[in-house]
């Protein structure tokens, strides 16, 4: 069946590509359809920024290797560096545990957020309670009897 007649490039695919039905089937969306996406550098482990992605933005990431995300303010699709040159190439894209939320792994390319710094986190840190973990863990175990030193259990 031949494809329907398009502008760019002539023609379309009858059925346009959809994602994989197995992956779509474990994300979960929220009224929009959308879900948040951490792009993180992959070799670094730096945190770079957060964008949002449905069905066929991820679809796009995974198969042009190149972060896609969905601008909510634009309503349509837009290709990390496409504009600013400040590419995004994915070297990874993982599920988390509950659906809700995927992270890439990318090669950035330049500075990460639209205002020119390399993160969208730079310099943008709040004042907090840092609480020493081992503190914490004796805090949570302080009702609990600890045998003394050579007792027989």
């Amino acid at each position: 069946m031949p494809g329907r007649r398009a502008r760019h490039n002539g023609l379309v695919p009858a059925h346009p590509p959809r994602l994989d039905p197995a992956i779509a089937g474990r994300l979960k969306r929220d009224a929009a359809g959308l879900f948040p996406a951490v792009a993180q550098q992959y070799d670094t482990g730096e945190v770079l920024m957060v964008g949002w992605m449905d069905d066929e933005a991820l679809r796009r990431t995974l198969t042009t290797g190149r972060a896609t995300y969905w601008s909510r303010s634009r309503r349509e699709y837009w290709v990390k560096g496409d504009t600013s040159g400040n590419l995004q190439l994915v070297h990874s894209v993982s599920l988390d545990c509950d659906g809700d939320t995927v992270l890439v792994q990318v090669d950035q390319l330049g500075p990460a957020c639209h205002t020119g710094s390399r993160t969208c986190f730079d310099g943008r840190t709040l004042p907090v309670t840092v609480v020493d973990p081992l503190r914490a863990r004796d805090a949570r175990h302080a009702d609990v009897a600890e045998p003394a030193r050579g007792a027989q259990l």
